[in-house]
C-alpha cells in the first residue's frame, strides 16, 4: 500500500490519491463495452454464445437454467449453506419491509387530495458476479426488495462455469427469494441482453446489480439509451475506506480492508488515520495477513493501487472520507456515532471494532449494492423503492378549486402560460355563474 501525508500533498497530488484504478482505463473500456453492446443488438443469442464462449471459456447449450438445473443445485448444496442463506435472507426482508416507501393520501387544503400510489417495476434484471468468486449474497441483495416491492418478472444473469453451470449457491438463493428465470450469462453481454432483449433473454425495464468496471461501463451505456434500460446506480469494483484513531485495533482493520482487497485487482482500499504508530501497524498487519489468504494475489494487485493516509485529524479523516464518497465506510474510532452527523457521502457505514464490514456483505440486513466510483455522493444503495415506481395523484372538489385555483392562475400568469391559467379561471367562472 502506498503510504501519503494528506497535508504534504497539494491539490493534484490529493486528487491523485483519491483517484480510483478503474477511471484510468476510461477510454478503452468505452470502446470495448460499445463493441460488445453493438454485437448482442445485432446477433442476440448468437453473439451471447459467441462472446460467453471467448470471454469466459464457456460453451453454452442452453442460456436459460432449466428446472432440472435448479433442482440439481439444490440436492448438492450443503444444508448448512442452505440453512445460512435463508437465515440471510430473513433478516435482510425484513430491515427492507420496514424501510419501504408507503403510500401516502393527504389533504393540502380543504377540497384538495393528493396521493402517492406505489407501482412496481414490471420486468427487472439483475446481475449477479461470478467471475473470480460466486456472490450468491448478491442474488439476496436483489432478490428480496424486488420481491417486497412485488415486480411481475424478475430474471436474473450470471456467468457460467467452465462446466456450463451457474453456482449452485447463487441459484438456491435465487430461488428463496423468488427469482423466475435465470440466465448462464455475465460481463457487458449480460448487461446488453437483459437491456434490449434477445430471442432468449427478454427485455427488461430496469437493471440492478454490482460488477466489475465493465459491468458498470455497460449499465451506464445502456442506461444513457432511450431504447435500453434504466439502472439502480453505477455499482462496479467494490472499495472500503476506515477511520482508524490511535486506539484501534490495527488486526481488525487489517482485516477489514483485506476483506475488499480480495474482492477484485480493481478493488481500492484506503485507510485514513491520525496516529502515525496505527498506519505502521496496520501495514505490518496487512503484509501478514494478506500472505496467508488464498485469494492474496488478487488482494495484492488491489493494494497497489490502495492508500495508508495521515490525516491531522478525524475532523479532517471524515472531509477526506467525505470527498472520496467510499461504497463501504468503517469508522474504527473509540466513539463512532460522534462522527456520524458530519458523514455526508457514503453508501453503508459500519461502526466500532465489533462492526466488520462483512456481515453488511451478507446478513445484517442492509443492502451491499452501493454505489461505488464516488456516485455515493448522489446515489443511494438499493432498496425496495428501488423496484418501485411513486405515482402522484390529486383529485379537487369545487371547494378545493376555489381554494388553490386562484394560486395557480397567478403563477401561470407569472410564467406566461395563458392556457394554463384559463384552464383554472374558465372552471372558476363556471362555478360562479352555478352559484
Amino acid at each position: 500500500m502506498n503510504r501519503l501525508d494528506w497535508n504534504a500533498l497539494d491539490k493534484q497530488g490529493q486528487r491523485a490519491a483519491l483517484s480510483r484504478p478503474a477511471q484510468s482505463r476510461a477510454e478503452s473500456l468505452r470502446s470495448g463495452v460499445e463493441q460488445i453492446v453493438a454485437r448482442v443488438r445485432a446477433d442476440g443469442d448468437v453473439a451471447l454464445r459467441e462472446l460467453t464462449a471467448t470471454l469466459d471459456r464457456c460453451v453454452l447449450h442452453a442460456i436459460e437454467v432449466t428446472e432440472k438445473e435448479w433442482r440439481e443445485a439444490e440436492q448438492r448444496l450443503a444444508p448448512e449453506l442452505k440453512a445460512a442463506i435463508e437465515e440471510a435472507a430473513s433478516r435482510i426482508d425484513a430491515f427492507h419491509r420496514a424501510a419501504a416507501p408507503q403510500p401516502v393520501s393527504l389533504d393540502t387544503a380543504p377540497g384538495v387530495r393528493v396521493q402517492r400510489m406505489l407501482r412496481p417495476v414490471h420486468r427487472v434484471g439483475l446481475y449477479v458476479p461470478a467471475g473470480s468468486a460466486p456472490l450468491p449474497s448478491t442474488a439476496l441483495m436483489l432478490g428480496v426488495p424486488a420481491r417486497i416491492a412485488g415486480c411481475a418478472e424478475v430474471v436474473l444473469c450470471s456467468p457460467a462455469r467452465a462446466d456450463g453451470r451457474c453456482d449452485d449457491a447463487v441459484l438456491y438463493a435465487a430461488r428463496v427469494t423468488g427469482v423466475h428465470r435465470v440466465f448462464k450469462l455475465g460481463g457487458a453481454q449480460a448487461i446488453a441482453a437483459m437491456a434490449y432483449g434477445t430471442d432468449s433473454v427478454p427485455k427488461c425495464d430496469k437493471l440492478f446489480g454490482p460488477g466489475n468496471a465493465w459491468v458498470t461501463e455497460a449499465k451506464l451505456q445502456v442506461s444513457s439509451d432511450p431504447e435500453g434500460a434504466a439502472i439502480d446506480m453505477p455499482a462496479g469494483p467494490s472499495e472500503v475506506l476506515v477511520i482508524a484513531d490511535a486506539n484501534a485495533n490495527a488486526a481488525f482493520v487489517a482485516a477489514d480492508l483485506l476483506s475488499q482487497a480480495e474482492h477484485g485487482p480493481d478493488s481500492q482500499v484506503i485507510l485514513l488515520s491520525p496516529s502515525s504508530s496505527m498506519l505502521d501497524a496496520v501495514e505490518a498487519e496487512v503484509n501478514a495477513q494478506c500472505a496467508a489468504l488464498p485469494r492474496a494475489g488478487i488482494a495484492e494487485q488491489a493494494l497497489s493501487q490502495s492508500r495508508l493516509i495521515a490525516v491531522s485529524s478525524l475532523a479532517q479523516a471524515v472531509e477526506v472520507s467525505n470527498r472520496y464518497a467510499p461504497e463501504h465506510l468503517i469508522l474504527q474510532v473509540d466513539e463512532p456515532r460522534a462522527l456520524l452527523d458530519a458523514i455526508q457521502s457514503a453508501g453503508s457505514v459500519f461502526l466500532g471494532a465489533w462492526t466488520p464490514e462483512s456481515v453488511g456483505d451478507y446478513c445484517s440486513g442492509s443492502n451491499h449494492v452501493l454505489p461505488t466510483y464516488g456516485y455515493a455522493r448522489s446515489y443511494s444503495g438499493v432498496s425496495v423503492a428501488s423496484f418501485q415506481k411513486q405515482i402522484t395523484v390529486q383529485e379537487l372538489s369545487p371547494e378545493g378549486l376555489r381554494a388553490i385555483g386562484p394560486c395557480t392562475a397567478t403563477l401561470a400568469a407569472a410564467e406566461q402560460l395563458e392556457a394554463h391559467r384559463r384552464a383554472v379561471t374558465l372552471r372558476l367562472a363556471a362555478l360562479e355563474d352555478a352559484a
